[in-house]
C-alpha cells in the first residue's frame, strides 16, 4: 500500500473512530494506530473492508491479548459484499444464476472472518445494524452439512437469525467482517 493510501485510511479510521466512542470506550486512537502500523497485513484488510463499503471501526479490545476486533459497521451490510452464496460448496452446487462468489471465500481473500451469532448480537448492541439487508453469519459444521446456513438481521427492534439454503443469494444479504489485530 501507498503511503498516501495508508495515511488516507488511517485518517478515515481515525475519524470514525472519534466519532463511535461509544464502540471502544477506554482505548486511546495513538495506540491504536501504532499496533495497525506494526501489522501492515491488517491495514490491508481494513482497506477492502472500507473498499467494500463496510465503514470497518474498532469495537473491542481482548484483555489478556491486548488484541483489537475491528468490525464492519455501516448501518447496511457492505454494498460490495452482497449477491454472494454462502461458501464455495453452494456455489458449486449452483446448476445456473451463479453469483460472483460466496461469502466464506470473499472474507478469506480479505484476511477477515465472518461474525459468529454471538458476534453478531454484539454487534447490534452497539447500535442498530441490517435494518434493511441481512448478513451471512458463520455458520455451525453440523447445520452446513445439512445444506444450511445462517444470517441475520434487525427487524421491529429486535436481533433475529435465521437459516436459508447456503446456495441461495439475494441482492439485499452480503456479510459483515471480523479484524482481530
Amino acid at each position: 500500500m501507498k503511503a498516501q493510501e495508508r495515511e488516507a485510511l488511517l485518517q478515515a479510521l481515525k475519524t470514525r473512530f472519534e466519532k463511535n466512542m461509544h464502540r471502544h470506550k477506554a482505548i486511546a486512537w495513538a495506540d491504536v494506530q501504532t499496533r495497525l502500523e506494526a501489522h501492515p497485513g491488517a491495514l490491508k484488510s481494513l482497506r477492502e473492508m472500507e473498499a467494500t463499503g463496510g465503514e470497518p471501526d474498532l469495537i473491542g479490545q481482548d484483555k489478556k491479548t491486548g488484541r483489537l476486533s475491528f468490525c464492519d459497521c455501516s448501518a447496511e451490510t457492505p454494498g460490495g459484499r452482497r449477491s454472494l452464496c454462502y461458501d464455495r460448496e453452494a456455489l458449486d452446487a449452483r446448476k445456473e444464476h451463479k453469483p460472483e462468489s460466496s461469502a466464506v471465500e470473499m472474507a478469506a481473500a480479505m484476511g477477515i472472518e465472518l461474525l459468529t451469532e454471538e458476534q453478531y448480537r454484539e454487534l447490534q448492541a452497539l447500535g442498530e445494524f441490517d435494518l434493511k439487508t441481512s448478513s451471512w453469519i458463520a455458520t455451525p459444521a453440523d447445520l452446513r452439512a445439512l445444506g444450511g446456513a445462517l444470517f441475520g438481521d434487525r427487524r421491529y427492534g429486535r436481533v433475529f437469525v435465521y437459516h436459508n439454503g447456503a446456495q441461495s443469494y439475494y441482492a439485499a444479504r452480503g456479510f459483515r467482517g471480523l479484524l482481530r489485530v
